[in-house]
């Protein structure tokens, strides 16, 4: 064995021992928030910041709100759409067809027809 020192790498005596007395925290307030669920929610947040409007409930993955009575819904998720559906919303179907001509006239000039 190279050593037998178990508390390798680390100087007795030269930092204080526990985190609190090396400084003080900033301070914090706590935050409470309801899910749709009735999960309660509570977590710290620093004085100063704004509370965010809406937080994911670490139970259930809903989201939660500040109000008991009144908490938010689940997100409604959007359905799948296809490459062409994205495509036909950009664009109307003369400048689809305008396109595709332009498209179709390259390829014949390419095969030499």
């Amino acid at each position: 064995m190279p050593g037998d020192n178990v508390v390798r790498g680390t100087r007795i005596g030269s930092a204080p021992e526990r985190f609190d007395q090396r400084y003080e925290p900033a301070p914090r307030r706590p935050v409470t928030y309801w899910c749709g669920n009735a999960h309660e929610v509570q977590f710290l947040i620093a004085a100063d910041a704004e509370a965010p409007q809406a937080w994911d409930c670490p139970r259930c993955g809903q989201p939660a709100g500040p109000d008991p009575g009144n908490p938010p819904g689940r997100p409604r998720s959007e359905p799948y759409k296809s490459h062409l559906a994205y495509v036909q919303e950009r664009r109307t179907p003369e400048q689809g067809e305008a396109l595709l001509a332009e498209a179709l006239a390259a390829l014949r000039r390419r095969r030499g027809a």
